[in-house]
């Protein structure tokens, strides 16, 4: 089962905002996010693929495969 608790990570420690509803020991994944709305990480540069995409000279014709649908 996944649980998702928000709490906030000041000094080191994060302290949650209720307490789980977990009874026993439980494997925990901490995500950060930014408070101020700002990505957490370093940002993507738009265009950085352009070119590396070729599209076929036939893309829009019809495939032999499948005249018999068609």
């Amino acid at each position: 089962m996944l649980t998702t608790i928000e709490g906030i990570y000041e000094n080191g420690k994060v302290t949650l905002k209720e307490s789980p509803p977990v009874t026993k020991n439980s494997k925990v994944l901490v995500t950060f996010m930014s408070t101020d709305g700002t990505q957490v990480g370093q940002k993507r540069k738009l265009g950085s693929m352009a070119g590396t995409i070729k599209m076929a000279e036939d893309f829009n014709e019809s495939l032999d495969d499948l005249s018999d649908y068609i």
